[in-house]
């Protein structure tokens, strides 16, 4: 069982972890030991996950979200499976958490009349700037 929050909380039949072999470079030890884990978490099934808080992870896992409604996460930062496997876990704690946050509301607001007059003026001061600048006897074309 993985804990997200007090009253959240993963079953194991919702998580299962495949051990393949890590990438990179690490002598002969990486052609024979399994260290990479690739954690898969059933989220659309998960009954402790309400539908707005899926739909936030569905859109912050991007392309680890797959079709059939699991998020895939893989670990092979280090040479160690246990601590791969750890690694993992604390992604999808941390995906998770982050998909629980809702977004606030943005409130429209006006520019004040003061900001208005601001931008105004300095426009015509910039207009100004770059008249001056013109050859004499080019203002007329």
């Amino acid at each position: 069982m993985l804990r997200i929050t007090d009253e959240i909380r993963i079953e194991d039949w919702e998580l299962t972890e495949q051990f393949t072999r890590s990438q990179g470079p690490g002598g002969q030890n990486v052609n024979k030991v399994e260290t990479a884990v690739e954690l898969r978490f059933e989220a659309a099934r998960s009954p402790g996950l309400s539908d707005p808080v899926k739909n936030r992870l569905r859109r912050l896992a991007g392309r680890r979200w797959l079709e059939d409604g699991a998020i895939l996460i893989r670990a092979e930062e280090t040479r160690s499976q246990a601590r791969n496997r750890e690694i993992a876990r604390e992604r999808l704690v941390e995906l998770i958490r982050a998909a629980l946050v809702a977004p606030k509301r943005r409130i429209a607001t006006k520019p004040t009349l003061a900001s208005q007059r601001r931008r105004v003026a300095a426009k015509q001061a910039r207009g100004a700037l770059k008249s001056s600048r013109a050859k004499v006897g080019d203002e007329d074309e």
